[in-house]
């Protein structure tokens, strides 16, 4: 069992509920209208001003999450319109009693409330259809955001649809925002980015040109974040910090320190001192605004900051905040928000002794095991007395985590089974597998193998179920797919991979443990593209290639596992003791070495991940004919050339052809079809935006239009519009662009220069996408040229992968470091020969360039031909 412990969910509905907070506030931010159906006497306009005050003061007390006292409030406000006959004033009160009411879990309550608030506002003659109409997109409003409480999303974005219709009706251009922003949120939570951002975008314009507000503020901060979700994190902090210019010109503390908070996220990954900083300017805002320390929002920026202290191992200054936090959540009231927040504290807390214990670190001034499970126990106690269930099954959870950590298995198993039949009740997949995960691993380490494998298993299952709303799930705050994902695929497939003293493995775990690395290589593109956007069906290798063999290596924590997979034959297994830093030491090494040409250090490691994942295989390669080496690479496999695995003698590539995929589960198996073989050439020789000249280039695409019929799109004629148009246009089936790219790990930083912009991988997927994609016109193969992987990127490759897949051509072949561009053109005129003339398969068509090059005594080294690799269809 691993003992480095995963990141939860716990943070989920923190932040949601904080979201509705700030729906209400949209929603009714005006100051209520006084019904005038005569005129008033005297006492109507005393009473009806008290109901407006008691209204006022409600929204206050509902702003600080004192919910209580809000529905008193609001109560009274409520009768005193029913007692002058006011039913708007009456429908409108109502209608934010629902959701006090809502946020208290009394959802009976809420329910009735909405609906007697939208009777009121239909069935009153009287009141005139210039004040129904606004008056109702507001109870709207309000309706989707219980519908979206309850996850009723799609319910919830048709309401927020009527809301906004009736709001456009009225002329009321902030309540458009309004309903925008919260529709939007329900599409966010559906993992639906790119509709969210569509919806937001629409009302940019309006939004920008709006006198400076509190909607505005809200609306620019609700849409940096949405692109912050989707991968435009620079345009995020754009948008957001015109939000927070905004907020500062208001003299708005709090959303000042909302819109800090949501900054500081963009910067998380990638500048972890800078969202400190924006921490701090949090922080010192609230200690200056006595109106900030009545909120939670110290708490919020507190919590963010001891989280992200802890992430990045700055483990004294986090527990410096401890005694802060403390003092923040000690005046909290029981309601949900507050319950997430501790739920959330004691979280961090977990993680924080638990990484201490592995590193063996003696921190001082933190809480003890026995601490942190008292203060779990008095949490679940609150959130009982106002039936949370959700909350008490985190609690729970988190209770049977402790007793994991301390190996009290009993006490582990107890609380873990609770919190689990809690989220079954709720029917809450995203909790329930997270619990399945915590039982398999306690059983695993207590030596019950088939318990372990069955939870393991049903955690798998729910995490295919639900690959939609795991990239509903902020990546940056309450999820992480490295630490609460990948480890469950990984501790299935090590468990059935796992040998019986007296049995070798049986063919029904090799199949399920192959399913589930290539489940595992179809969520890890999701999480890269922020959306489940890839479909999957499964390919028999016998029925795509004869002659191909598809290997998976498996990087465990304590070894290599690899499943060879041959053309109509049982799957085959071998493994190899070694553990994941050894062996990644062991490919960065080969990678450090082949990417210099002056080093030839790079053949130790070549060769001994030649005996790791190719000498145990050799005879049944040989046996079986396999002329074609599939791999389906995993983890750091990615980053190096596989064909330029060294036996001693020869490299992989003088014996076989080599391609790679991603998964069977996502691989075209058609042909190309040599009649028609016509390319699109586009590539840039100038230097632009920075880069560098590729002298070469004009050779490169003229030797191409030497050999195939081709649409050449050279310097100043090669821009986005002008690609855009000859793919839309035409029926040529290859697309060659040579000219600087860069795959990475992140979308935004993931792409290809044409002469005027940078064409990230959205952008492609768009241009590509223009051509109706019918049998017939499909492009078949996409060639970037002169590409290379982000330097200092582990997880780099997962951008080639991710353009290959998302490009919609059935294959892709790049380049995986930047390559001598004369090189580049000999071997793109012999891969085109060997493809138009010689009407080779593709993978085969690369091979043969490749040793063209590798047989030029100037261009021996590997580092001039290894880098070119094709993915997808090899055929």
């Amino acid at each position: 069992m691993s003992s480095k412990f995963r990141q939860r969910y716990l943070l989920l509905i923190v932040f949601f509920v904080v979201g509705l907070s700030v729906s209400l506030l949209l929603a009714n931010y005006e100051m209520p209208r006084v019904l005038a159906k005569t005129v008033p006497s005297e006492q109507v306009i005393k009473t009806e001003t008290s109901a407006v005050e008691l209204e006022t003061q409600g929204k206050y007390f509902y702003s600080l999450n004192q919910f209580e006292k809000a529905v008193s409030l609001w109560q009274q406000a409520a009768q005193i319109y029913a007692d002058t006959e006011d039913s708007l004033g009456q429908g409108r009160v109502l209608s934010n009693l629902a959701l006090a009411y809502s946020q208290l879990n009394n959802w009976s309550q809420a329910s009735e409330n909405i609906a007697a608030s939208l009777d009121l506002l239909n069935q009153d003659t009287d009141i005139s259809p210039g004040e129904r109409i606004p008056a109702l997109a507001q109870v709207f409003n309000n309706q989707g955001i219980l519908q979206l409480a309850q996850g009723k999303e799609e319910q919830a974005i048709a309401t927020w649809k009527q809301a906004r219709e009736g709001y456009e009706q009225a002329g009321d251009e902030l309540g458009v925002i309004r309903a925008s922003i919260n529709q939007a949120s329900a599409f966010k939570k559906l993992g639906f980015y790119r509709r969210a951002l569509k919806t937001l975008a629409e009302v940019e314009n309006s939004l920008v040109q709006q006198p400076d507000s509190l909607i505005k503020v809200a609306g620019l901060r609700s849409y940096g974040d949405i692109l912050r979700l989707v991968g435009q994190v620079k345009r995020s902090q754009a948008v957001l910090e015109q939000s927070l210019v905004v907020a500062s010109g208001l003299e708005s503390p709090a959303e000042r320190v909302k819109t800090l908070l949501a900054l500081g996220k963009t910067y998380k990954a990638s500048n972890s001192t800078k969202a400190l900083e924006l921490y701090h300017q949090g922080l010192k805002t609230c200690r200056k605004q006595p109106s900030c320390l009545e909120t939670d929002l110290s708490l919020q920026v507190y919590l963010a900051k001891f989280n992200l202290l802890l992430e990045t191992q700055n483990w004294q200054r986090g527990i410096k905040l401890i005694p802060e936090i403390k003092a923040e959540l000690a005046h909290l009231a029981d309601n949900r928000v507050n319950i997430d927040f501790k739920i959330n504290f004691a979280h961090n807390l977990v993680k924080l002794l638990s990484k201490s214990r592995i590193e063996r670190k003696k921190l001082k001034d933190i809480p003890s095991w026995s601490e942190i499970d008292r203060f779990l126990e008095e949490t679940i106690e609150q959130a009982k007395a106002i039936d949370y269930k959700k909350a008490q099954s985190y609690g729970l959870g988190l209770k049977g985590q402790i007793k994991e950590e301390l190996q009290d298995w009993n006490v582990a198993q107890q609380s873990t089974q609770q919190a689990l039949i809690l989220a079954q009740s709720l029917n809450a997949p995203e909790i329930i597998y997270l619990w399945q995960w915590q039982l398999g691993r306690i059983n695993q380490a207590i030596g019950d193998r088939p318990q372990a494998i069955a939870h393991y298993s049903r955690a798998v299952g729910l995490l295919k179920s639900l690959s939609q709303d795991l990239v509903a799930i902020d990546p940056d705050v309450q999820y992480s797919f490295r630490d609460s994902v990948e480890p469950v695929y990984r501790g299935l497939v090590s468990l059935l991979l796992e040998p019986d003293a007296a049995e070798e493995i049986s063919q029904a775990n090799l199949e399920e443990g192959r399913g589930v690395i290539e489940s595992l290589q179809l969520a890890e593109l999701h999480n890269f593209f922020r959306e489940a956007c890839l479909d999957a069906q499964a390919v028999k290798i016998d029925s795509v290639d004869r002659q191909a063999a598809v290997i998976y290596p498996i990087i465990l924590g304590d070894r290599l596992e690899v499943i060879l997979s041959l053309p109509n034959q049982p799957l085959q297994h071998y493994t190899t003791k070694i553990s994941k830093d050894k062996l990644e030491a062991i490919i960065r090494q080969f990678r450090h070495g082949i990417v210099v040409r002056s080093r030839r250090n790079f053949y130790r490691p070549a060769r001994k991940l030649y005996d790791l994942l190719i000498r145990p295989a050799l005879k049944d390669l040989a046996n079986n004919q396999i002329k074609t080496l599939v791999f389906v690479p995993d983890g750091a496999f990615r980053n190096i050339p596989l064909g330029a695995l060294y036996d001693g003698k020869r490299y992989l590539i003088e014996d076989y052809s080599v391609a790679l995929t991603p998964g069977l589960q996502l691989l075209d198996p058609h042909p190309l079809e040599q009649t028609k073989l016509k390319t699109i050439a586009a590539g840039l020789t100038q230097g632009r935006q920075g880069f560098s000249a590729l002298n070469h280039v004009n050779s490169e695409l003229a030797k191409i239009e030497n050999t195939l019929n081709s649409v050449v799109l050279l310097n100043k004629n090669f821009t986005t519009e002008a690609l855009q148009k000859e793919i839309k246009f035409s029926d040529y089936p290859i697309v060659h662009i040579a000219t600087h790219g860069q795959f990475s790990s992140s979308l935004e930083d993931t792409f290809i220069l044409s002469w005027d912009s940078r064409i990230n991988i959205n952008e492609l997927d768009n241009i590509l996408q223009t051509r109706n994609p019918s049998q017939e016109n499909a492009i078949e193969l996409l060639v970037l040229s002169a590409c290379e992987t982000a330097t200092g990127d582990k997880w780099a490759a997962l951008g080639l992968a991710g353009m290959a897949v998302r490009a919609g051509a059935r294959s892709t072949l790049a380049t995986l470091w930047s390559v001598n561009d004369r090189a580049t053109a000999e071997l793109m005129s012999n891969f085109y020969h060997e493809l138009s003339e010689k009407k080779l398969p593709k993978a085969e068509a690369v091979r043969q360039a490749q040793l063209s090059l590798l047989n030029n005594r100037w261009y021996r080294h590997p580092f001039y031909w290894a880098p070119y690799v094709l993915l997808g269809n090899w055929l």
